[in-house]
């Protein structure tokens, strides 16, 4: 019988990569999501057939019972977003991460798998940071992974196993889209508007990761030996994609004929600058190499734009920016003030759980 593997953030921009992936390769995939963007798709995009529809605080051991691992994606990754409300964020990001690694641990689940953040670094400079270095979070949303390590660093022993997955940057295309991620960002706008402008002067440094091989790392480190990640932090990409800001949108104008690159005159250094050493995870666990390089990335986006139809309204609604659904899904009422769906339900599942 596979394994049985529990996903939340199940229907996100990761997410939805993840659950086909670990479904292709035989796990017994149960995802765990509270809506929040369904419906945001950019193509064809299929949740995961066995699912429940709720707000991870509320989860209980019992929704997590006879799983081997948790992949625990579900977060509020926008910086916008931790700015006008951080104690949202740390209540999600955070207190949340914290509820459902401790019941994890109560329903006997093995390995935990932590979607963390190389954002942990925050104001760094241009010195390649490793696993090891100082933590200097400088957004509500860093310093909301920065806290989730730490107190899921509290619960390891000998039957309960942490992994933090610190993610670079995400890019690439998947169907419930991103485009308020740079490189997304830059290359929708190259696509539709011949255009990529530039509001800080170009030189902070990011580390780049292609959302599909996060979603293989996820995979790996359920697959790698216990004694080799427990309780560890890994940088999750590949140390030669660190670029510059102004790097990357040169990428995208070389891959978008006519497009031009203008930087706000007002522009001026990002605070967030960093680069990161992901040498650790290459020599611990083999069995991940990154595929994707940001170059590859920026012509699956150009294509899979076409396919779908990216159109100028999306990017005028900002359909598949973070924050303006947010505050959609608020005014509309179908979450609350604390972003929890006003209506809990199961989905059609095949273990026992009713509508």
């Amino acid at each position: 019988m596979s394994k049985k593997i529990i996903v939340t953030g199940s229907q996100g921009y990761i997410g939805t990569l993840l659950v086909q992936l670990l479904c292709d390769v035989g796990y017994n995939v149960i995802g765990i999501d509270s809506g929040l963007y369904r419906g945001q798709d950019c193509g064809a995009c299929s949740d995961a057939a066995n699912s429940l529809t709720i707000d991870i605080r509320d989860l209980e051991p019992q929704h997590l019972e006879g799983a081997f691992a948790v992949c625990h994606l579900a977060a509020l990754s926008n910086d916008p977003l931790g700015n006008i409300d951080p104690a949202l964020t740390m209540d999600i990001n955070c207190q949340g991460s914290l509820h459902v690694a401790r019941i994890a641990k109560a329903a006997g689940v093995q390995r935990f798998l932590f979607s963390s953040s190389c954002s942990t670094y925050g104001a760094a400079g241009d010195e390649y940071l490793d696993e090891y270095a100082t933590l200097n979070p400088i957004t509500a949303y860093g310093v909301s992974k920065v806290n989730s390590e730490k107190g899921i660093r509290e619960l390891a022993d000998e039957s309960f196993c942490p992994v933090y997955l610190r993610n670079a940057t995400a890019y690439g295309f998947s169907p419930r889209l991103r485009l308020d991620l740079v490189v997304n960002d830059f290359v929708s706008a190259a696509f539709l508007n011949k255009r990529i402008f530039i509001k800080s002067d170009g030189t902070p440094w990011r580390p780049l990761v292609h959302v599909r091989d996060i979603c293989a790392a996820f995979q790996a480190m359920l697959e790698a030996d216990r004694s080799l990640i427990f309780n560890r932090a890994f940088n999750i990409g590949s140390t030669a994609e660190n670029y510059r800001v102004s790097e990357l949108a040169e990428i995208v104008r070389h891959a978008v004929p006519d497009c031009e690159v203008i930087y706000d005159p007002a522009g001026g250094p990002d605070k967030r600058c960093y680069r990161v050493c992901c040498d650790l995870v290459r020599d611990v666990v083999p069995n991940f190499q990154p595929q994707w390089t940001v170059a590859q990335g920026v012509a699956e986006l150009l294509e899979g734009f076409m396919v779908s139809g990216l159109s100028s309204s999306d990017l005028e609604l900002q359909r598949f920016h973070r924050l303006p659904v947010l505050r959609q899904r608020l005014q509309s009422g179908v979450f609350d003030s604390q972003l929890r769906p006003t209506v809990t339900h199961f989905q059609t599942s095949s273990s026992g759980w009713q509508t």
